[in-house]
């Protein structure tokens, strides 16, 4: 994955980033700055971030080759112009067939998502430390799932924005039959079959399929760990919350970022740890007794600037579970309408 800063504020000692978090920054704000971009496993750390660290390494690619995706419109619409033109029916058949190849890769790729984000939870949740000493200790876990939450995010603002995906494949399953009976079959690892066509057909179903993918595995990481108090799970995604916010409202802390690159990032990472908390914890992110600060999160998105952080708005409207609660107050939904 593309080299990204992030910078969280440095501690001394372990209590001073609650101070940070609860806004109580003195005159020894400079002496903690904590520096995700040289975060380097500690011996504890080492297994789990080798696992992890093989996924996040082929993140890259897979949005490099999403964003080139540019689809086989063209051809298929001829063809079903043409349906009796045989030469045609190939020629969209020959097109399509790699391009399902790359979208079966992408739906691969979100299984081994949520097999990594399963180790980096087991590992940020433990009851050993409490979830703000696993962020202050365990910082290069921290800065990966930083990562996938910012890939998650950028891999659905670009499947938002790309019809050809569900075209392609919708023309895809029509079709895959009737090739077969001619013969004419996908082959080696472009091949679909029926099984796993509808598995894929369900995840890019989703507006936001690799968001989806995500929340799901962060239930199922709640549900199979019964003996795991709820809290350790929510309470590291809302200090994760709380790091991004903080650092990107406080100018003298942003001022520290070495490219405008660090600030999407946190903004994406911001809006993904809220998304999962309002899966995962009963009540949501929007209700009043959340250890998220929406209100601070929301204002924070709109100050930067409007098409740069239109996607992440939508996917706090769109995408979450509780905001249309009752429970919700009007000014929250006010601010994201």
């Amino acid at each position: 994955m593309k080299k990204t800063l992030v910078r969280v504020f440095r501690c001394a000692g372990m209590g001073n980033l609650i101070k940070v978090l609860t806004r109580d920054i003195d005159n020894n704000a400079g002496n903690f700055f904590l520096d995700f971009e040289n975060a380097q496993p500690t011996e504890h750390e080492r297994e789990v971030w080798d696992q992890v660290n093989v996924v996040l390494k082929d993140a890259r690619g897979i949005l490099d080759e999403l964003q080139s995706y540019n689809g086989a419109g063209e051809v298929i619409r001829e063809a079903i112009q043409h349906p009796s033109d045989e030469g045609l029916q190939e020629k969209s058949w020959c097109a399509v067939v790699p391009l399902v190849g790359k979208l079966k890769k992408f739906y691969e790729f979100s299984m081994r998502l949520e097999e990594a984000l399963h180790g980096l939870l087991g590992a940020l949740t433990s009851t050993r430390h409490t979830p703000t000493q696993h962020l202050e200790r365990e910082q290069a876990l921290a800065k990966q799932f930083a990562e996938i939450l910012h890939f998650t995010l950028r891999f659905d603002e670009l499947k938002m924005t790309n019809p050809a995906i569900q075209n392609d494949f919708s023309y895809y399953r029509r079709t895959l039959n009737r090739m077969r009976l001619k013969n004419s079959l996908a082959e080696g690892e472009n091949e679909v079959n029926n099984e796993l066509a509808n598995r894929m057909s369900l995840f890019y179903a989703e507006a936001t399929p690799m968001l989806k993918t995500l929340s799901d595995a962060t239930l199922k990481f709640v549900s199979e760990n019964k003996n795991l108090p709820l809290e350790n799970t929510t309470d590291c995604l809302s200090t994760m919350a709380g790091v991004c916010k903080i650092m990107l409202e406080t100018p003298e802390y942003r001022s520290r970022f070495a490219s405008e690159e660090t600030a999407s990032f946190c903004l994406r990472v911001m809006v993904g740890v809220i998304i999962l908390y309002d899966y995962v914890n009963p009540a949501g992110a929007f209700v009043k007794s959340s250890k998220i600060d929406m209100k601070g999160c929301i204002k924070v998105l709109r100050d930067q600037p409007p098409n740069s952080v239109e996607g992440l708005l939508n996917a706090l409207r769109y995408t979450t579970k509780h905001l249309n609660d009752e429970t919700t107050s009007k000014q929250i939904k006010t601010m994201l309408q």
